[in-house]
């Protein structure tokens, strides 16, 4: 049997392991990213390492999240981010450039590289045929200094893609109805691979669109082969010579093969609070709306804001909207601007905001209580807006454009307008000065502000963890739940003052409570649901926690980053044999697990003892060899410089 895409481009880089799926791997990594949200603490763990330059074949450091500059943290972030890159050969994007990820498959991104980001929305280098991963920063730092990247070799589905759009029909609908399909839980170690004659009737911007908001279903990435669209996009972008074809063999094996026509699929959102809670536009008609958003990652390319231009051209936004758009970079906006769709978007009444992640992280533009918000992005978790009490609904670029105009939730279908077909240009505007080059780059010195620390450090793994359960949560506990962004962003290079919001959105009593018990000698315990760790890659969520001396999470589940961010920083990622154990420990037991170093080094089953309760339970945990020795030395960092 012939390979699978994926399978080639893994074996190709393929350094440690074997091509076995469920079993480590690690591979070479060509490319890296980071955002100035998750980027700091990146290079301050790359700097840690004590080497003089990074051995990938390109890093980009983007500043994209944290924009919007009230007090001195950011500005001291980015000018530390700037001298970092000076020094170490790293590109530097400057603020204002756009999002990382539309930007990066602008000018970068080439078929058949691996590439991990600081970022869980990296998979949108799978458009243009790359195998394009989401980590917590410090995995990044070590594929910078040229460290392999690990990852379990996965199972590949393929979705055969048949058919074609209907008008008004796009692809944000085509990946929320890969959601319903597949939720946004129970596919770790899987990677989506696109294919099929439908496939030859999306863009690559739209590709990007499906492998971005594929992140929410938990796989590790979706892939779309290289073909004469890739070539078409990268010869419009100035980058013909990128380009190279590549596809699955014709008799390619895959675990699961998913048939999906383009002609079925119909507008669809994503209703609060979760990216997988699918129904259709249809069935929402009517809804009153308060505030229409176009732009993130997933929707903010030439072809979504100039699709938005046309229709909202010669119409105003409804008096009742607030009407924001967000072009995903500088090039968008500049086009924009020549060809005049700029001024159409001006004169409907829209608010035009900076190329960057803003309003999607909360950041800024949070809905007025009780907001019904339409946004084109990629996640609704609860408060992430920064309005607890709104209720954001997920939906595509024309959806947003008609609501906005109408005042209510609208399906485009009704609205009796011509579908604005936008092609892609065969020429895109080309203006690369807001990248700072490691040639032109001027280094004098690592700008340090007082906001900027070292990276806190964790003791090596306990013979026994001995404490209490500090805290006990729900299913689809998030990152954002975890480690709130927004507005907390700003501490993100000062862990202890960052750490005083650790779980903010959940209780706000875990930071002093676990301080208390960090100072007592006792250990902290986490207990959660399914999906607990679900979103961004924010490694913070692992980082913060283990300063406040969390040493173990038994979840249900854990999605794959936050897994692995877990034992990045020496902390154990343990879940019940018998999940129905999970309700008859509380928050506030006392609880044992004796000898769990020596048990997992020697992979014994794992006990714990319910001290408060007199009972015991068996824990089961899935480390690799690699892993363990991690999680022995206290995590990656230290194990990595030993």
């Amino acid at each position: 049997m012939g390979k699978n895409l994926t399978r080639k481009i893994l074996e190709e880089h393929l350094v440690v392991g074997d091509y076995i799926p469920g079993k480590e791997i690690g591979i070479k990594i060509d490319q890296t990213l980071t955002q100035d949200a998750t980027g700091t603490m990146a290079y301050l763990q790359f700097e840690a390492m004590g080497l003089d330059k990074v051995k990938t074949e390109l890093s980009v450091s983007y500043v994209d999240h944290n924009t919007v500059q009230v007090g001195f943290e950011n500005a001291d972030d980015h000018k530390y981010l700037q001298s970092v890159a000076a020094k170490y050969g790293i590109v530097y994007s400057k603020a204002g450039n756009g999002i990382c990820h539309q930007v990066h498959l602008e000018r970068f991104g080439k078929p058949g590289k691996t590439m991990v980001g600081s970022d869980s929305h990296t998979p949108t280098g799978g458009g243009i045929g790359m195998i394009s991963i989401g980590a917590g920063g410090l995995d990044v730092a070590v594929a910078m200094g040229g460290g392999e990247f690990y990852i379990t070799c996965p199972r590949v589905y393929k979705i055969n893609l048949t058919g074609q759009l209907k008008p008004w029909v796009t692809a944000k609908d085509v990946v929320m109805k890969m959601l319903e399909i597949f939720s946004v839980k129970g596919n770790v170690g899987v990677i989506m691979e696109y294919g099929g004659e439908g496939m030859k009737t999306l863009s690559v911007p739209e590709r990007a669109t499906i492998t971005n908001m594929g992140a929410e279903m938990g796989v590790t990435t979706s892939i779309f082969p290289s073909d004469d669209e890739t070539r078409k996009f990268l010869k419009a972008q100035g980058r013909e010579g990128d380009w190279v074809a590549m596809d699955a063999d014709a008799d390619a094996e895959y675990d699961k093969i998913i048939d999906l026509n383009l002609g079925d699929v119909e507008p669809l959102t994503a209703a609060p609070h979760s990216p997988g809670n699918i129904v259709t536009v249809s069935s929402m008609a009517g809804t009153k709306v308060d505030q229409v958003i176009v732009g993130s990652c997933t929707n903010s390319s030439y072809k979504d804001i100039v699709t938005v231009a046309k229709i909202m051209k010669g119409k105003k936004a409804h008096p009742d909207i607030s009407f924001g758009v967000a072009m995903g970079s500088r090039q968008v906006m500049q086009m924009a601007a020549k060809e005049g769709y700029l001024a159409d978007l001006i004169d409907s009444g829209a608010r035009i905001l900076e190329s960057a992640c803003g309003f999607c992280i909360g950041n800024h533009q949070s809905p007025k209580t009780d907001a019904i918000s339409l946004r084109t992005n990629n996640r609704n978790f609860e408060g992430r807006s920064g309005t607890k009490s709104a209720q954001v609904y997920l939906i595509s670029p024309e959806v947003a454009a008609v609501s906005a105009i109408s005042g209510v939730f609208t399906d485009p279908r009704t609205v009796g307008m011509e579908f604005p077909d936008v092609g892609m240009p065969d020429e895109f505007f080309i203006d690369d000065s807001m990248f700072i080059f490691p040639k032109d780059a001027v280094f004098k010195e690592v700008y340090r502000g007082p906001n900027i620390g070292n990276p806190p450090t964790n003791d090596k793994l306990a013979d026994s963890i001995v404490g209490e359960v500090t805290l006990k949560v729900g299913d689809k506990i998030t990152t954002d739940h975890i480690m709130p962004a927004g507005a907390r962003l700003k501490y993100r290079s000062n862990v202890p003052k960052y750490s005083e919001y650790v779980f903010e959105p959940v209780d706000t009593t875990f930071p002093t409570r676990s301080m208390k018990n960090k100072e007592a000698g006792k250990h902290n315990i986490i207990l959660a649901g399914e999906s607990y760790g679900q979103g961004s890659s924010r490694e913070h969520a692992a980082l913060c926690p283990m300063y406040l001396g969390v040493k173990a999470v038994i979840a249900k589940s854990i999605e794959r980053i936050h897994a692995a961010n877990l034992v990045n920083f020496g902390i154990v990622a343990l879940s019940f044999k018998n999940q129905e154990d999970y309700d008859k420990v509380k928050q506030g037991d006392d609880i044992e697990i004796p000898n769990i170093k020596q048990k997992i080094m020697n992979s014994e089953p794992v006990i714990l003892v319910d001290k408060t309760k007199g009972l015991e339970f068996e824990l089961e945990y899935n480390f690799s060899q690699r892993q363990k020795e991690i999680l022995a030395e206290g995590g990656l960092l230290a194990y990595t410089v030993k």
